[in-house]
């Protein structure tokens, strides 16, 4: 009798050994019978496939290995467009809702994903109130109603700041979450680097080891390379002809922009006759301009040139997001812009219409 429970104790010994970390995800989706469901990541700039399985009547189940961390990952039915996203951990995740509104589908299980569901839910009042509001302000545009357009741009400007700062907060207060990185990596397109930088120090050190935080951490060094007070980096491209211009070939005017922007951009395409009025005023004074566009076909940006008449050196690589140029000033929306003085050195960053306007008055203005 002593042997049998020795040896029923060993087995589960064994099996408590041999238990690895993994996940699995039970579905329950209705309408969904015989369709092939994808979880499927983001991973060095490609969607990649981890693993598949087949409803039967609704019902299916993922098991996988384990996964490094929780982290955002989209549930696809089929070659559909029909797709939900989820924070997958390794632990039991249910996963019910239908096919006909799949991003609606309802996840359990996973406590990453509680967190996220408790952030949207925290920031759900004011994105309601927003989206409301973006209705009415394009309905006044399409109309003409720039006063009801300008009032309206305030509120929602309010409410984006209202938004930004929830989510800063839930950053700080959740040192701890895997929620934390996206949100990082989404504030940070609109952070000076030092600001990121702070709130990567406030990580828990396991969460400041992620890759997301890891390439905002190389993305920091590279924006104090470009911050106000620094030299320019140098860069060569060719214009239009094919013909290679350094930006420091340029340098030498009392002002130069470094002006990013893309023929297929439609907010930079709107600043461009601001920036064209700002160079037909003070060019003769001393102010010029590069632009460096992110375009990634040449018809395009040449017609692009032409149409919004920009008089000024235009160059390219013509690699889009992969722009050299682009990663070497950490820019990653655009319109985007340099000013530098004589020297190289930065004085202004991003400033548009007016703010750019005054900027180059305040310094040629008065000057002959």
């Amino acid at each position: 009798m002593k042997k049998v429970i020795y040896l029923f104790i060993f087995i589960l010994l064994l099996s408590s050994c041999t238990t690895k970390p993994h996940y699995t995800v039970k579905g329950k989706i209705y309408g969904s019978d015989s369709i092939t469901f994808y979880l499927q990541k983001r991973e060095a700039g490609k969607t990649v496939s981890i693993d598949s399985a087949v409803s039967r009547k609704g019902s299916f189940v993922l098991k996988g290995g384990a996964v490094a961390y929780p982290q955002m990952v989209q549930l696809v039915a089929g070659n559909t467009r029909k797709r939900t996203s989820f924070y997958l951990e390794n632990t039991d995740i249910t996963v019910k809702g239908s096919l006909d509104s799949l991003y609606k589908a309802d996840f359990t299980g996973s406590k990453t994903e509680d967190e996220y569901k408790a952030f949207i839910a925290s920031n759900k009042p004011l994105s309601d109130i927003y989206a409301k509001i973006i209705v009415k302000y394009q309905t006044a545009g399409q109309s003409g109603d720039t006063a009801t357009v300008a009032l309206l741009k305030t509120r929602l400007d309010s409410l984006e700041t209202q938004m930004t700062d929830l989510q800063k907060n839930f950053v700080k207060t959740h040192p701890h979450s895997y929620v934390s990185p996206s949100l990082l990596v989404s504030l940070s397109y609109d952070m000076e680097a030092d600001e990121i930088e702070s709130m990567i120090n406030g990580l828990d050190t396991a969460i400041a080891a992620l890759p997301q935080i890891k390439s905002l951490k190389e993305r920091v060094a590279v924006m104090k390379a470009v911050a106000i007070g620094q030299k320019a980096p140098d860069f060569t491209l060719n214009d239009v002809n094919g013909n290679p211009v350094s930006l420091y070939s340029k340098i030498g005017p009392k002002l130069l922009l470094i002006d990013f922007w893309a023929s297929w951009c439609q907010p930079c395409r709107q600043e461009n006759p601001n920036v064209v009025k700002i160079y037909n005023e003070f060019h003769k004074k001393g102010f010029d301009i590069v632009g460096v566009s992110l375009d990634h076909v040449k018809d395009a940006w040449v017609k692009a040139i032409a149409n919004d008449k920009l008089t000024w050196t235009q160059v390219s690589d013509l690699m889009w997001w992969n722009s050299a140029a682009a990663r070497l000033y950490a820019v990653n929306a655009i319109p985007a812009n340099f000013l530098l003085d004589e020297t190289g050195k930065i004085i202004g960053k991003n400033l548009r219409g007016d703010a750019l306007y005054k900027k180059v008055n305040e310094i040629l203005g008065a000057k002959k």
